[in-house]
């Protein structure tokens, strides 16, 4: 390994950089948007029934806050839960918004890195072409020897950045889409539980999900 770094020249350095920042953001993302900890499980309906039960106190907003970003979206609505349900949903959708920064924390370094290793590559390829040039001016043709470092240089560098900038560009495509999800699954559970809440639409179907989450 110490072989292929250092036949690639100096401009691995950056390249092993971005891999290493790369593998450590795909790592925490993957922890962090684990959907357990975003959407947990049952809390909608939880709410539901505390709700119902007109045991939705101030104490239990601040709980819901504080526990996962579904928590706090399902609380701004629930703020204004004496308001018009317009208002609750305006709520929702803004705090909505306000978690979306969250949720995509470290993803356009991500980006980044995917679209600046392969120009780190290229680099390489550029500087071992020189040194190509600079053998064949100072020694001719006749010794491919020296001629095997620049050629060297350029294939390293140009595989490298192309490693590291092939999967750092699909997970963040993949985690890009994957917030795009929770958000609208963050927001279509808490407007559902705001129609409930307002008895604006008596759906038995929505009833019937509910009870069978919480039995």
């Amino acid at each position: 390994m110490f072989e292929f770094v250092k036949a690639g020249g100096w401009l691995m350095l950056p390249i092993i950089v971005c891999s290493i920042v790369a593998v450590a953001i795909i790592v925490e993302r993957f922890w962090s948007l684990q959907r357990k900890r975003i959407t947990p499980l049952h809390l909608v309906a939880q709410v539901w029934h505390w709700a119902k039960a007109n045991d939705l106190d101030e104490a239990k907003v601040n709980q819901l806050r504080s526990g996962s970003p579904l928590g706090k979206v399902i609380a701004a609505g629930l703020i204004n839960r004496h308001h018009p349900r317009e208002i609750m949903k305006e709520s929702i959708e803004d705090a909505g918004r306000h978690i979306v920064p969250e949720l995509e924390r470290f993803l356009n370094t991500l980006g980044t890195i995917a679209a600046v290793t392969p120009l780190l590559g290229l680099l390489g390829t550029v500087v071992g072409m020189i040194d190509v040039f600079a053998a064949i001016i100072e020694h001719g043709v006749g010794n491919p020897a020296v001629l095997a470092e620049g050629i060297s240089k350029a294939l390293v560098t140009t595989a490298a950045g192309l490693s590291v900038a092939i999967p750092a560009l699909m997970f963040s495509r993949y985690f890009k889409g994957y917030v795009n999800e929770l958000i609208l699954t963050m927001e279509k559970e808490a407007v559902k539980l705001v129609e409930v809440i307002h008895g604006d639409r008596e759906s038995s179907e929505v009833e019937a999900e509910f009870d069978g989450i919480s039995e």
